[in-house]
């Protein structure tokens, strides 16, 4: 369980689409400079001895986020200025709009494989497990049953009918 799905680039990618959405060419122009601020700072921060306020908990995570997110506000102004568009439509961004459908991939697939784990806990959790002694004879059959089969003799009991 615990792959991560969704890395820095996928974030910045799902955030500046949703941010940029209707966004003129100059507004993005401004988010790509507010982006070369945090980066710089980000990065500054980093050389830092000291973290504070709110580069303290991980400040390369957060340096990570903010090239990332500059490095997608940077492809949407590079997208407005190839089409013309005077705002941005995520609908006509073709590369956002496949990054986005390979995310909803990812995550359904995870939601799925989540659901038959969470399904096999279930299952696990219901099964019944008991114990019971044997006298040594009835162990060293079953043992020796288990053996030819191929099973161990927790296999062989479980598999056996029940009277």
């Amino acid at each position: 369980m615990g792959a991560v799905i969704w890395n820095p680039e996928d974030a910045a990618r799902d955030q500046v689409r949703r941010q940029a959405a209707g966004m003129s060419t100059h507004q993005v122009a401004r988010a790509v400079d507010t982006a070369v601020v945090r980066v710089r700072e980000t990065r500054e921060e980093l050389r830092s001895p000291t973290p504070r306020g709110e580069f303290a908990p991980d400040p390369q995570e957060l340096a990570d986020r903010w090239a990332a997110l500059l490095t997608e506000w940077q492809r949407v102004a590079a997208h407005l200025a190839d089409s013309g568009a005077g705002l941005y439509d995520g609908d006509q961004d073709e590369t956002g709009s496949a990054w986005s459908r390979e995310r909803e991939e990812r995550s359904a697939t995870a939601l799925r494989n989540h659901a038959a784990w969470a399904e096999q806990q279930r299952q696990r959790r219901d099964e019944l497990h008991a114990e019971f002694r044997v006298s040594a004879p009835a162990g060293r059959r079953i043992r020796a049953v288990a053996a030819r089969a191929g099973l161990s003799p927790n296999e062989v009991l479980a598999s056996s009918p029940s009277g």
